[in-house]
């Protein structure tokens, strides 16, 4: 399976070659789309992209964990926490890609 890691340049990228903006206006599209979903989910709000998935961001309460380092119990404070639900279109896509012998 292949290590790549795709970035905002790439997607930059890609945005140029598919619609035929500017690089810059490509890049600005992109931050757009970005900020856009992210001020969203700081919002609370759901943000679903059809065939892709949906984010979602969840309330997670207090609980008591533990060092496991020392075994010490460590209060961990309430937070919000990103979800991910990946479509049902994705899901298939992926597996779709699997090559006999891939291990998770």
């Amino acid at each position: 399976m292949s290590e790549t890691t795709i970035t905002r340049a790439h997607l930059s990228e890609a945005v140029y070659q598919e619609v035929g903006l500017s690089r810059n206006e490509s890049a600005e599209l992109l931050e757009s789309v970005l900020n856009e979903i992210s001020e969203a989910l700081a919002d609370g709000e759901t943000v679903k992209l059809s065939s892709f998935g949906s984010f979602s961001v969840r309330q997670k309460g207090q609980r008591i964990g533990r060092n496991p380092k020392t075994g010490e119990q460590v209060p961990i404070l309430p937070r919000r926490v990103l979800v991910f639900r990946p479509s049902h279109v994705l899901k298939l896509r992926i597996n779709q890609n699997r090559h006999p012998g891939d291990t998770d």
